[in-house]
Order: C-alpha cells, then structure tokens, then sequence
C-alpha cells in the first residue's frame, strides 16, 4: 500500500537582540560559564516583574512580513504552566490565544515545483533553562543533572507551519531556507548547532483509504541533515506499523544522533496539560501602524528575491543562484567579483568551488579567504590570455589567499607560465606513445576515449603548463598520423 507523509515544523529561533526578553541580562548565552547570566526576574524570584524587551517586538514583526503574516495590532502574552527544573518560574511566557503574526507563507522550490507552505503563526516566547546530564546524553541512565538556568530568558520567536510537508527533504530544504531568510533579517543567527535555531517535527502518514496515522513529534534535532534523517526513520517506522495493521503511538520521541534511530521520551500532551491563561504581568502588547510601514521599509532584499534577480541580471542558472543568495556575504562578494570581471558564470563557479572549498578545508572565514575582485580580473584574464591553464589557476588560488600576490607576480615568480611551445607538447606526446603502443592501436581502432591518457601523460611531463586545448589537438593529429 502506498502512504502519503504529512510533516509541520514547529521553529523556535532565537532573537539577535542585546538583552534577554523580559530583562537586562545579556542574551547571547552560548559557552559562557553555567549560572553567570541570570538575576532575579529570569530565574522567577518572588516579587519581581517582567519587562519586555521592544527590540524583541521588531525583530518578531520584521520576521512576520517577511513571511507574508497579518501582523495582528493587538496582540497578548500567556502564561504555559509546566513542572521541570531548567523552568524555575513554573510557566513559560509565550503567546498562545492571540500571536503577534498569524496566517502567512513562505514559497518552496523542490525541483521544477514551487508551491507556498503555510505559516500558522508566529509568536514570541522566552527560553526555558538547560539540564546537563552526567555521563549520559539523556536523563535515563545519567548518574546526575545540573542545572544551568543562562537560557531562562532569552527570547525566542516560535514559527509554526501548517502541515504542508510532503516528505522529510522538503522538510530540510524548507529549514534551510527559513534560516537563510532570519539570517537576512539579522535577526537570528540560525547556528543550529549552537541552538540559535532549533526544530520540533511533527509527522504521520496518511494510507490510500485516506486513513490516518498518529501524529509523533520527534523533538531535540539540531541539524538540517539529522531534521531529515529522523523524519526518514519515522516515516519507515510508521509506514511498517500501518502495513502490520497497528497504529504508532500518539507520544513525543527525540533522535540519537549517534544511532541514527528516534527513541520515545513521553506520550504527546494535549494543549489542556499546560493550562493556559493571561500573563497578568504583562499588558497587552499593541502594534502601531508605523512601526509596521517603518519595518516594511527597512526590510533587506530576501533570499528568494535575490535568487530570482540574480538569475535574471547575471543568467545565473536557479542553483547557483540559491547557494550564492543563501548567505548575505557570499552573495555580496560574487556581485563585486562579477561586476569587477564581467564573468558572472565564472565567478559563481570559483566561489562555489574554490572559495567554498577552502573555508570549508580550513574552516576559514570568508574576510579570510578573500580574494580582491582585482585579482580576481587578473585571475580571469591569465586563463582567457591562454597564459596558464584553469589547474594552474586553481593551485595558485591558496598562494593567493595567504600571501595576498597578485596572479601575474605569482605566475611570474613560479615560472608558471602556460606552455604552447608545439615542440615541447609534440615531444611529450610522443613519448606517451613510445611508452604504451597499446593505448595508440586502441585510438586507431576507434576508442577515442584513450586521447585523455595522452594529454594527460602532455600535462604531467609538463607539470601542468602545457596549453590543454593544444595538448588535445596535437595529440589527435599525431594518433591519426
């Protein structure tokens, strides 16, 4: 029987602000020393009050036109009652009866499809503490837990799609691009793996008669890679049960990184077990019309806004095009490096393929392996002169990056210069044919797949300077000689 997958995301991505949500502490938390960034309003002392944070309002409204929401003018916060001990205050501030953004979209590109995936509502919250566990990942089987309260506090806003997620890809692909567009924003770094971003799953599947599985919701994911894994694991495991004629439980379940396998934590509470009600500290938070036009104008050019101009301005093919836009810097650096060449498609495969693969090798930064646009030029202008080949170009590019020479002083200085001396490519061809005179029969009875070895022994007798497109010329006359 075939089964059709039914995926919504529920997003918390933390807020860039300065300060926590509702107080003065520092919010940026990660690595600092447990218990260092707290007072007596995050951790619920007796007798203080929250304050909420206005840069936490903009930053919320800023995210809900991006993603084409109706910011609602009125909007309230509420109190989620719940016992745990990273939870001093024993709720959680949130906005549950009425959000501050509801009812918007955002458009996935999956292969040639393009469709919107809905966006339920989007609503601010404050983060709950940490528990870390002695000797363990997980509460079951740890010798102990400390707690380390920094987190209370830190505002959070909560996306929730609706259930629009045809398999766990789209999943990936749409957190993806749900971090590149906070990103753009500014308002949230999307380091999932420092929790900036962190993701709660929802799943079931749906069998031919229309029949419906219990929906699990897999917690705990913090990578794009792992969203889709345990959304693959689920899907196998829910769609076996089906086939079996049983139903999976209606529970909550967290994924082992290490086992690549979801585990189960508890059965799925209902929305009555946190018994919500009006914060009574807070008042009801009002969205002026002005604040929302001077958001409105203030907006940066969005990921799928810059994909479609890029396209369209540099001929970008859609791929490029969405790897360039992901990131604010790499995209500001390939405009500067095709305006300054006038080679758009070349920049886009050098910044995709070289720059990328040294900040990734090294796990360097893109200030630190920048590369002038005017080098860049110079660069372009070597290989199209025919004055080295694109391998030269390439192992001189690190040279580039550390020693900050130009391309001409470097080709100069190495004696890097591209050969088209015919002499000296006709010679090492034809030593490549004294050495295997079975690869020329092969040649000459058809197999014109061999010519690769013979410019490739050209380009090793050369060290890699031998002009490739001569290399493969000569060696063809010389074969069919």
């Amino acid at each position: 029987m075939m089964y059709k997958t039914v995926i919504g995301l529920e997003i918390h991505a933390q807020l860039k602000t300065e300060t926590k949500a509702f107080c003065s502490c520092r919010a940026d938390v990660f690595d600092l020393e447990p218990n260092t960034v707290i007072c007596p309003v995050c951790t619920g002392q007796p007798g203080t009050l929250p304050v909420l944070n206005e840069r936490v309002v903009e930053f919320a409204v800023m995210a809900g036109i991006a993603m084409n929401c109706t910011i609602n003018r009125r909007s309230v916060f509420d109190r989620k009652n719940y016992f745990y001990p990273d939870l001093p205050k024993g709720y959680q501030i949130t906005q549950y009866f009425f959000p501050i953004a509801e009812n918007g979209y955002l458009y996935l590109v999956y292969g040639e499809e393009k469709r919107s995936i809905r966006i339920r509502r989007i609503h601010i919250e404050e983060d709950a503490g940490k528990m870390v566990h002695q000797g363990t990942e997980s509460i079951t089987g740890s010798s102990g837990s400390h707690l380390d309260l920094n987190r209370c506090g830190v505002p959070l806003i909560e996306i929730v799609t609706e259930p629009d997620l045809k398999s766990p890809v789209e999943a990936r692909i749409f957190m993806e691009l749900l971090r590149d567009t906070l990103r753009a924003l500014g308002v949230c770094s999307g380091d999932m793996e420092k929790g900036a971003l962190r993701c709660d799953a929802n799943i079931s599947m749906v069998d031919e008669s229309g029949r419906s599985s219990n929906r699990v919701e897999i917690k705990n994911i913090n990578s794009f890679k792992f969203v889709e894994k345990a959304l693959e694991f689920e899907q196998e495991r829910i769609s076996k049960a089906l086939a079996s004629g049983v139903d999976v439980a209606k529970e909550t379940r967290s994924w082992n990184f290490s086992s690549k396998e979801t585990y189960s934590m508890r059965s799925k509470e209902e929305e009555n077990d946190y018994r919500y009600f009006p914060e009574p500290d807070l008042p009801e938070l009002i969205i002026s019309d002005d604040l929302i036009e001077r958001i409105e104008r203030s907006l940066p050019e969005l990921p799928w806004e810059k994909v479609e101009r890029f396209m369209e301005q540099y001929s970008l093919p859609g791929y490029d095009a969405s790897v360039l836009a992901s990131d604010s810097e790499i995209s500001s650096y390939f405009e500067e490096i095709a305006q300054a060449t006038g080679k758009p498609k070349e920049s886009s495969n050098w910044i995709m393929g070289e720059v990328m693969r040294l900040m990734n090798d090294r796990q360097l930064s893109l200030e630190e392996v920048k590369v002038s646009p005017e080098n860049f030029k110079e660069l372009f202008d070597l290989i199209e002169q025919g004055k080295i080949s694109n391998k030269i170009a390439k192992d001189i590019f690190p040279v580039i990056v550390e020693n900050g020479k130009s391309p001409t002083q470097l080709v100069r200085e190495k004696g890097l210069q591209q050969i088209d001396d015919d002499t000296v490519i006709e010679d090492a061809v034809r030593k490549a044919m004294n050495d295997n005179p079975a690869a020329v029969q092969q040649f000459r009875d058809g197999k014109e797949g061999v010519l690769g070895y013979f410019v490739g022994a050209v380009m090793k007798a050369t060290k890699g300077k031998a002009n490739p497109s001569k290399a493969n010329e000569i060696a063809r006359r010389l074969l069919r000689d």
